[in-house]
């Protein structure tokens, strides 16, 4: 029978499950938030090896993820979720240490529109996921991949694929070179778009700054952004990149305003604060043709590519 998971190995020695009758947001650490306003996740079960129920609840306002006129969910949101749940279960079931560094290199999500509109009270999908491909060097795990599979109800209005690593605060260190948040500096941020021109009210919230070319902008990051930057960083987050995908395909379609419901993003290495990130985008049929994504999206640092993003739109 499905049942809550205990850390009973874990130093933290606590269910994830709320009292009977109640909800609670997990420990805002187990899902690598500062904010207990920007942690999705209520609780989870574990209902086989490997095979694991996450519960969370999503809030009918929310400055990024959902719409401006607050009827839909974003797909973005079901990319937090899902990155949360990975790492939840990273910290709980894999018994990770919580002061390893994640990593995440790939991360595919389908999403149905149809689904996502806002109700009458906070949604609270289930994530039901399945772990593969665990990582283990040591005879402790260092990766895994995990596909999930979101509901609301009986409705799937989701499905995702991600693959996520981890490692020690000092082999991290060492990797990172001495880069730290604490001595590294984000470059001045410069004018954004329009905020309309990528369906966004708040000028904050606008992550591209014009180029002078209609297919390529200059990534804005903002370290002060409450959402984006939850907590200092060294590098930028993942997510500032999706939504910078997200918006590079609003600007270049916005005149027939199609929307992106579904990514599938590689990750190639870190994206630096105090470098320059240029965003592309092109429409490309065959960028992913089992998919059907029809814009390809890709950051590029100098010479290198920090990441490729293959976009479906609806």
């Amino acid at each position: 029978m499905p049942h809550p998971w205990r850390l009973a190995t874990n130093p933290l020695a606590e269910t994830l499950a709320a009292p009977e009758g109640l909800t609670a947001t997990v420990p805002r650490q187990l899902v690598h938030r500062a904010s207990v306003a920007e942690t999705l996740l209520t609780g989870g079960t574990s209902t086989d090896t490997d095979r694991f129920t996450v519960f969370a609840q999503w809030p009918r306002a929310h400055q990024l993820h959902v719409s401006p006129d607050r009827t839909a969910y974003e797909p973005l949101l079901v990319a937090e979720t899902v990155r949360q749940a990975g790492t939840l279960l990273a910290h709980t079931a894999y018994e990770v240490p919580l002061d390893h560094k994640f990593v995440l290199k790939e991360m595919r999500i389908t999403t149905r529109p149809e689904h996502l509109a806002v109700g009458a009270a906070p949604a609270e999908p289930a994530i039901h996921i399945t772990v593969s491909d665990v990582d283990r060097r040591g005879g402790r795990p260092a990766g895994f991949r995990y596909e999930a599979d979101v509901r609301i109800g009986r409705e799937r209005v989701a499905t995702a694929r991600i693959a996520a690593t981890w490692t020690s605060d000092a082999v991290y260190r060492r990797l990172r070179g001495g880069r730290t948040a604490a001595t590294v500096s984000a470059l001045p941020v410069p004018p954004g778009l329009p905020p309309a021109a990528v369906d966004r009210v708040l000028p904050a919230d606008v992550v591209l700054a014009p180029s002078g070319r209609p297919d390529r902008w200059r990534l804005r990051v903002d370290t002060a952004h409450a959402v984006f930057f939850d907590h200092p960083l060294d590098h930028v987050p993942g997510m500032l990149l999706l939504e910078a995908v997200r918006q590079a395909v609003r600007a270049r379609t916005r005149n027939g305003r199609r929307a992106p419901v579904s990514f599938h993003t590689v990750f190639h290495q870190y994206a630096e604060l105090d470098q320059p990130t240029w965003i592309e985008a092109v429409d490309k049929a065959d960028a992913d043709p089992v998919h059907g994504a029809d814009v390809q999206v890709v950051g590029q640092q100098g010479e290198s590519t920090v990441f490729e993003c293959a976009v479906a739109t609806g």
